[in-house]
């Protein structure tokens, strides 16, 4: 069975969901953010099934989050480093770890904490405004269409009430 591709949807969330696919991919980059480069670490860390690894780093690579560096020659071998595009997807795992910690979390506490090394406290992510830097939350923030919204959907009757001010 084939799922529906969100990859040009115009929507960002759906696009990201796209990329990840499913539940291993944002593992597999949480593990590469823990210093984890190479297939047998990750495979071994994670418990993920080789077939399914190997196609997630493939995914990650060709979306551009992860590239292949070269270790070792005879036989040919490969490290899987983040890019910068990787590197920024950092922000999306600490708002999910902060949710989680929120709400998921037993009784013990956060299983993991995130020390911010700019000023050496423990802090979890925070959304905020780019330009006053106020906490955006979902009473006090409201979406719009942007630039890139499709010309043809932004006629539809039922997408200007979605995006009514």
């Amino acid at each position: 069975m084939r799922r529906t591709s969100f990859a040009r949807w115009p929507c960002s969330v759906a696009r990201t969901m796209d990329l990840l696919g499913d539940w291993w991919t944002p593992l597999v980059l949480r593990e590469a953010f823990y210093g984890i480069r190479r297939f047998d670490t990750f495979q071994e860390s994670l418990g993920i099934a080789r077939n399914t690894l190997t196609e997630r780093l493939r995914r990650l690579v060709d979306e551009g989050l992860l590239e292949k560096a070269l270790y070792q020659t005879e036989p040919v071998r490969h490290e899987y480093v983040l890019t910068e595009k990787g590197r920024d997807f950092y922000g999306v795992l600490l708002a999910m770890s902060a949710w989680g910690d929120r709400w998921l979390a037993g009784e013990a506490g956060p299983p993991v904490t995130h020390v911010h090394d700019t000023c050496g406290h423990e802090g979890s992510a925070e959304v905020a405004c780019s330009s006053c830097g106020q906490p955006m939350t979902a009473e006090n923030t409201r979406t719009r269409m942007g630039p890139g919204y499709p010309p043809h959907l932004a006629q539809r009757p039922d997408v200007r009430e979605r995006f009514a001010d």
